[in-house]
């Protein structure tokens, strides 16, 4: 399931949320600009590698990407979540509540892969916070959705904690098979815990945070 739109008007410009999108297109555009051998380099000096943890890169992972998929599969589930959880925090703790998931996430990750070598990165992670949250705060909200059926294409109107929680139980149950097969092979692939860190992470921190309700431009609450 593909989301395209909620149904929860924000009635503020998220500029936090297309900071941050301008942020991870153009460290992507300097990736993709860099030779391969020093895409490595920079991919294992900036990324988050288990086995040889440097702290900054914590943060610094978030705002990487592995490929063009990767990012606008990443940035197009925060355009659609991330305007609202804005809207709710403020800027300022909506950045700090962002960049909490991202290093809740990679945590997540390292806690239960501690001696892979393969660097983490995406801000996928702290999305997940975005969501989690988002499902807390909105979940009567309406998402339509992008549905494949065979070779076609449809959209239906699926409640935000029913499309949510789906997505959470796919994170849950990916992390579950990838324990096994790390087993098995030390190699790379997606870090599905570190997307149910990231949600749960952001599912608390949204209720710890005591966000304000949202009030559209006749000054009329909204929760």
């Amino acid at each position: 399931m593909i989301p395209i739109r909620d149904s929860q008007p924000s009635y503020v410009t998220p500029l936090v949320t297309i900071a941050l999108i301008v942020v991870n297109v153009s460290v992507f555009l300097f990736e993709v600009s860099l030779d391969p051998f020093s895409l490595n380099h920079f991919i294992a000096v900036y990324g988050a590698t288990p086995d040889r943890l440097a702290l900054f890169s914590v943060v610094t992972s978030m705002f990487l990407h592995g490929g063009w998929m990767h990012l606008i599969g990443n940035m197009w589930f925060l355009w659609v979540f991330g305007d609202n959880i804005e809207a709710v925090l403020g800027r300022g703790k909506y950045l700090l509540f962002f960049l909490a998931c991202g290093v809740a996430a990679a945590l997540t990750h390292v806690y239960l892969n501690p001696l892979s070598r393969a660097p983490m990165v995406g801000a996928s992670g702290a999305i997940a916070g975005v969501m989690g949250a988002y499902m807390v705060k909105f979940p009567r909200a309406s998402i339509t959705t992008l549905i494949p059926i065979f070779v076609f294409f449809t959209t239906i109107e699926v409640p935000a904690y029913l499309m949510l929680l789906y997505w959470f139980a796919i994170q849950l149950f990916g992390g579950w098979g990838s324990i096994a097969q790390s087993h098995l092979s030390p190699g790379g692939g997606t870090a599905w815990f570190a997307h149910v860190g990231g949600f749960i992470a952001g599912a608390l921190l949204i209720l710890a945070l005591r966000p304000h309700p949202l009030r559209d431009r006749r000054g009329v609450s909204w929760r």
